[in-house]
Order: C-alpha cells, then sequence, then structure tokens
C-alpha cells in the first residue's frame, strides 16, 4: 500500500509525517483491500485542513475532511470518520458474499413425500 503526503502553504516534519504514515497504516486492519492512501494538508493560520483520500480494490474510494487548529487532532478526526467508512463497507461486501443461494433457503426436497404412494 502507498501512502501520499502533500502539503499546501506549509511544511510538515518528518516526524508529523511519520506519525500520519502511521495513522493511516491502521485502515489495513480493518480492510486489507486499500491500494493507496493520499493525504493532503493545508496549513493555514486560521486552522489546519486535512483530507484523506483512500482507494481500495475494485474502484472503491473513500474521502474524508477534517479542519482544525490543531493538525494531530484533524488527523485523528479524519481516521475516524474514514475507519466508519471502511467497516460500513465491508460489513456489506461481507453480507453479500454470505447470503444464502435460494436453493439454500428452499431447503432440501424430500423425495418421499412428493411420491404420494
Amino acid at each position: 500500500m502507498q501512502i501520499k503526503i502533500s502539503a499546501r502553504h506549509g511544511h510538515l516534519t518528518e516526524e508529523t509525517q511519520e506519525h500520519i504514515r502511521q495513522k493511516a497504516g491502521k485502515l489495513l486492519h480493518f480492510f486489507q483491500r486499500l491500494m493507496m492512501i493520499e493525504v493532503l494538508v493545508d496549513l493555514n493560520e486560521d486552522g489546519h485542513t486535512v483530507e484523506f483520500l483512500v482507494s481500495a480494490e475494485h474502484k472503491h474510494d473513500f474521502v474524508a475532511s477534517e479542519r482544525n487548529k490543531d493538525l494531530l487532532t484533524a488527523v485523528d478526526t479524519v481516521l475516524a470518520k474514514l475507519e466508519k467508512q471502511v467497516r460500513k463497507y465491508k460489513e456489506k461486501v461481507q453480507d453479500r458474499r454470505r447470503t444464502p443461494s435460494a436453493g439454500e433457503v428452499a431447503g432440501p426436497l424430500n423425495l418421499d413425500e412428493s411420491d404420494g404412494q
């Protein structure tokens, strides 16, 4: 999985970038099929905006953004939003595969009762 971090209107320290990478890497615990995570950080005096763009297999994307005075708080809030989206998507995908087929719902055909003899 690739993690790309870019900053606008400023520069992020290596410690901050590594913190963001570690936090973003935790999304793999919830869903293994993530391909790439792009992090856009807009550094302003009135507040920092953090936006995550997460690409998963089969062209499914997750997007979340947050604005806060504290950069790390904004990162944590965005990741909480993404975690919720990823969990919901994973449950949706798993539920589809686990639905019983029409034959399983109807049950097996009992030939002894259908003979009429």
